[in-house]
């Protein structure tokens, strides 16, 4: 798993929200690519198992039981890290709450906060503890998950909306504040990705009826694209919101009432003896 070739050779990286999804997509390729990983999350079971599974397919990790949204629990995650693997290198903010949805005549100061603190709090605190120990080595990589609904809306769902519109706006001052110490920030931006492998056919076939790729994304979708922007290609790139939902955003409108629908597309042959 630690080839010489391998693009984060030698790196330490925490990944927050890592016992499953997303966030365990990316830790599981950085650690294929050569990072020793630190899987953090609040499931405690959770993300000792998800870490013991990377120590099972030949990569470097411990898992870490921490609530991002505490100050003194991001505080434990860095000296966990600090004691394992002596630095950090790269940060991926992945953890957050999406919960169900909620109209806004329904909710309550409780309810507002806790979005607050899990999905904006949280990068703050862990990028204010990574800052400092990047900036005293002149490089670093942050990468802050986003969302199409810093952008857009959700119907029922303000408070998550408000909170990656933040993340987004903290991701393009943070570029600016921490470029001259060499620590590149930048935000990746899933959109419909299937995390439940239980999800019922009927919802992952609406999800691709909208999307123009033709299907839901897969956590893994967001690993290589994680992977860019923490190596050395996306050494010039910072600020950046590099957007992965299948051409999703793209739309003006869905393909449920597009004035020229996909069903009138050209029907082109398909080749299967050709190549990838």
């Amino acid at each position: 798993m630690n080839s010489d070739n391998a693009r984060l050779g030698g790196q330490v990286a925490i990944v927050t929200g890592a016992a499953r999804g997303i966030g365990n997509a990316i830790a599981k390729r950085f650690a294929a690519e050569g990072a020793r990983v630190v899987l953090a999350d609040i499931d405690e079971r959770g993300v000792k198992d998800a870490a013991e599974a990377v120590i099972a397919d030949g990569g470097t990790a411990i898992g870490v039981h921490a609530d991002v949204g505490s100050s003194a629990a991001v505080d434990d995650m860095f000296e966990a890290t600090l004691n394992e693997f002596g630095t950090v290198d790269i940060l991926v903010n992945n953890a957050a709450l999406l919960g169900a949805g909620r109209h806004f005549l329904d909710t309550d100061e409780q309810w507002w906060d806790q979005y607050l603190t899990t999905n904006l709090k949280s990068h703050y605190l862990c990028i204010r503890r990574a800052a400092p120990i990047m900036a005293r080595k002149r490089r670093g990589s942050i990468i802050n998950l986003s969302s199409g609904g810093a952008t857009r809306s959700h119907r029922g769902m303000i408070a998550y909306d408000a909170s990656k519109g933040g993340i987004e706006a903290l991701t393009r001052g943070l570029a600016l504040e921490l470029g001259p110490y060499g620590i590149r920030v930048n935000a990746l931006v899933p959109g419909l990705i299937v995390t439940d492998p239980d999800e019922p056919f009927e919802s992952l076939q609406r999800r691709a009826d909208t999307i123009p790729l033709g299907r839901g994304g897969k956590a893994a979708d967001l690993a290589g694209p994680a992977v860019f922007l923490a190596s050395d290609d996306a050494a010039y790139v910072t600020g950046a919101r590099l957007v992965v939902d299948g051409g999703v955003l793209v739309q003006q409108r869905s393909p449920q009432v597009e004035t020229f629908p996909v069903s009138k597309f050209p029907k082109v042959p398909r080749d299967d003896s050709a190549g990838a």
